[in-house]
């Protein structure tokens, strides 16, 4: 199943993502609000959202939050630090909720669509995340994941690309270079997480089938990337995988 025409996955808005990417750290509104936007537009090809229950995995400051109430559901936003929460107008987003990704605090089956954007990466075992958000979300409801993959050029975040030479040298690198400590530290909050290994998690699950696999920020034509084992780990950038339980 493909995003509707309404999502418009071409050159032109690959383009407009990436240079907003260079503004993540210095105007998150802009570039937060350019990227839940355009996922919730992506997000709609796969359920309808009017009416939805969404669990926003890792939802941080409410940026997607936002977007997915703007777009009529129903907002759980977890995450599991409060100052993140917090972040934007020093109070947790409506629907905000403290609490860990490896123990969501929501109840088996009670959720329509179980979102995560750019967390995966961010927590020691990804794949009991993943299992997570299959755990809450109901039977017949969407699962929506989405990571920067450890080898893709934005692999180390703001330590990009020195972590194609290693994690932690990328790390210090950029600790020498700037006289502070990179947000996204290799180790403690950033890990190496690969397609390979994410496609094998999805194709084992019993209780959900695989709706979708794409590279979330390229145009619609280059969604052949993922198909290329070892080229989609440095070309894709990001993963989307899309999946429904059953």
């Amino acid at each position: 199943m493909n995003p509707p025409v309404a999502h418009r996955a071409d050159l032109a808005r690959s383009v407009r993502l990436f240079r907003a990417f260079r503004l993540e750290q210095t105007e998150p509104d802009l570039f937060y609000g350019m990227l839940a936007a355009d996922t919730v537009a992506q997000l709609r090809g796969y359920t309808p959202l009017a009416g939805a229950v969404v669990l926003d995995v890792g939802g941080g400051a409410g940026y997607f939050a936002d977007a997915l109430s703007g777009a009529g559901a129903r907002i759980i936003c977890v995450d599991c630090d409060a100052g993140e929460m917090s972040a934007r107008d020093g109070a947790p987003p409506a629907g905000g909720v403290l609490g860990s990704a490896l123990e969501l605090p929501v109840r088996s089956d009670s959720v329509d669509v179980c979102f995560s954007s750019n967390v995966l990466e961010h927590v020691p075992r990804p794949f009991d995340m993943a299992d997570e958000m299959l755990r809450v979300t109901r039977p017949g409801g969407t699962i929506f994941l989405s990571f920067t993959n450890w080898l893709s050029p934005w692999g180390g975040h703001e330590t990009s690309p020195w972590h194609y030479l290693g994690g932690h040298r990328a790390a210090r690198r950029y600790e020498r270079k700037q006289g502070r400590r990179p947000k996204n530290v290799f180790g403690e909050s950033m890990y190496a997480v690969s397609i390979a290994d994410t496609l094998r998690w999805a194709r084992r699950q019993t209780a959900a089938e695989i709706v979708d696999v794409l590279p979330r920020y390229l145009p619609r034509w280059a969604r052949g990337i993922v198909r290329v084992p070892g080229v989609r780990e440095v070309l894709t950038w990001n993963l989307v995988v899309v999946l429904r339980k059953r």
